[in-house]
């Protein structure tokens, strides 16, 4: 079926590993709006993070912060949220310090650290293009929660992270349905978004809900949507897609979960796909 959206990742696929938004880039997706394919973007950034792309791309469809914990429209006003339960915003912080992790905590429009030069802060500061509010704990913090993150560069502690939250707020069913200890299923969403990122969500704010809400918002079939990313989090949206990119950086197991690969994000890997995989341009 032809492909009647491109639904893309930000870091790592649209944008190089230095936030360049190319010129290929560019001209991609306004050759895609010339062929009548709209274009959307979905990222584990907050919303003021991905308002530099929005005029350049000409995005006029709804954009997805927060992995989807967000829809917003292009003039960053608000379709709807999907917020974490205030219950489990201290156990997830918890886990996240068990492993050795910084903890960032996003909530609307505000982001907040503990540490002014933490973990990757600058960094996510300069992609980001504003600054996070410096706290000395998150009292007062944990009503209205859109995005926990854990950040690292251990990244195999990274992963066991993601791990012990999934399993901590699975739906794991124990040896009796009623026992006080058994997690309520489906309570977090938890998937890294760098390999030195874990993003903890609302269980429906994930890059698979993603694709489901624009299909009915655009009135679109899933099997005309075509998504494309890099990262461990792509693949619930990989899933739910009918066409599905993997960048050339890629690990093996989301090559493994996509359709297609492409070359890498310093390779023009994302104008590549548009032009080798939608448009079949070999």
């Amino acid at each position: 079926m032809p492909i009647k959206l491109l639904l893309a990742d930000v870091d790592g696929t649209l944008v190089t590993h230095d936030k360049i938004l190319t010129d290929r880039a560019k001209a991609a997706v306004a050759k895609l709006r010339d062929a009548g394919i709209a274009f959307a973007i979905t990222s584990g950034r907050p919303p003021r993070g991905m308002q530099m792309l929005i005029g350049p791309l000409g995005i006029t469809t709804p954009v997805a912060a927060f992995n989807g914990g967000m829809f917003l429209n292009p003039d960053l006003s608000l379709i709807e949220q999907r917020v974490l339960q205030h219950d489990v915003v201290a156990p997830v912080i918890e886990i996240i310090k068990a492993h050795n992790l910084a903890v960032w905590i996003y909530r609307g429009t505000d982001w907040f650290v503990p540490e002014r030069h933490g973990p990757h802060v600058d960094r996510e500061e300069w992609t980001v293009k504003f600054p996070p509010t410096v706290v000395p704990d998150f009292t007062g913090k944990m009503d209205d929660v859109a995005k926990i993150v854990g950040v690292s560069d251990d990244q195999e502690a990274v992963k066991k992270c993601e791990e012990a939250i999934r399993a901590q707020f699975s739906n794991t069913v124990c040896c009796k349905q009623s026992c006080p200890a058994r997690p309520t299923p489906d309570q977090v969403s938890a998937a890294r978004s760098q390999p030195y990122y874990v993003d903890v969500t609302h269980p429906d704010a994930n890059k698979g809900a993603v694709v489901l809400a624009l299909s009915k918002m655009l009135s679109i079939p899933t099997a005309q949507i075509a998504t494309i990313g890099d990262m461990p989090n792509d693949i619930s949206m990989f899933e739910k897609s009918g066409m599905s990119i993997a960048m050339g950086q890629s690990a093996d197991e989301v090559k493994k979960a996509a359709t297609h690969t492409t070359t890498s994000s310093e390779e023009e890997g994302f104008a590549n796909a548009i032009e080798r995989f939608v448009f079949g341009n070999g």
